[in-house]
């Protein structure tokens, strides 16, 4: 598959990974349009990346993906790759937050994901060659003990992704998952200072070319770096590996 003249829309393109796989897929002459909450990100996102489509949209309001898809197929029929990036991670200490605060996160990272499926599929599978990129992370295999609820939604993406890609074998849309590893993005340093300490993450440009490699190449589960590791260790020693996340964790 290759990623060139396609029509991608990318979810949360505003910063980080999203954005580097928006500059990356520009330069492979695409049509790519990008979503996020803040205007005046995306209006910054537009003046960096001359051709790039910016709408307003929240990834976790249902009535937003009823918009956006209302929007983007009146103005992009041709599309046929669907990104689902944006996402939080948060600090958190279970026992802490409200109830509504304490699954932002399932919102955002889960419920969004696939409430976005289940609007764009019907006219993805209309399109030949489609493509549906779920954004998961390395911390779908193994808990950051940290980040309980972020964690727990990748693992839901993960599961999620697989179940997708069983139930569209044969219609044509490939379904792929990007479980990224810790990346120098926002949210891998904003809450995480003390953590992530002398911690080195992947330069999210590389991150970017090493998953657009991957969809070209026909891998379905692209683990760049750590996140291929984690997947490993999670297997052979998942107690021991549990264990040093828990240090992590505490670091002080």
């Amino acid at each position: 598959m290759k990623l060139e003249h396609r029509t991608i829309l990318i979810t949360g393109g505003t910063s980080g990974i999203g954005r580097e796989l928006a500059r990356e897929m520009l330069k492979r002459g695409n049509v790519v349009i990008v979503t996020g909450r803040d205007q005046g990100r995306l209006d910054e996102v537009g003046r960096e990346l001359p051709g790039i489509h910016t709408i307003q949209s929240d990834a976790a309001d249902p009535s937003a993906i009823e918009a956006l898809h209302k929007d983007v197929l009146a103005r992009f029929p041709g599309l046929d790759t669907l990104i689902n990036n944006a996402g939080i991670m948060r600090n958190l200490t279970l026992g802490n937050s409200g109830l509504l605060d304490v699954t932002r996160e399932i919102t955002i990272n889960f419920s969004g994901p696939v409430q976005m499926v289940q609007r764009f599929l019907p006219h993805l599978l209309t399109r030949p060659g489609a493509l549906i990129v779920n954004v998961s992370s390395g911390l779908a295999f193994l808990p950051f003990p940290s980040a309980p609820i972020y964690c727990a939604t990748k693992a839901a993406i993960h599961s999620f992704t697989q179940s997708l890609r069983v139930q569209l074998e044969g219609s044509g849309v490939t379904v792929v998952e990007l479980a990224p590893p810790g990346t120098e993005t926002p949210l891998f340093r904003a809450e995480f200072e003390r953590e992530m300490k002398n911690e080195k993450a992947m330069d999210p440009k590389l991150l970017a070319q090493r998953a657009i490699s991957g969809i070209e190449a026909g891998k379905l589960e692209i683990r760049p770096g750590v996140a291929n590791v984690l997947k490993i260790m999670s297997r052979v020693a998942p107690s021991f590996m549990l264990k040093q996340m828990t240090k992590l964790s505490r670091r002080t």
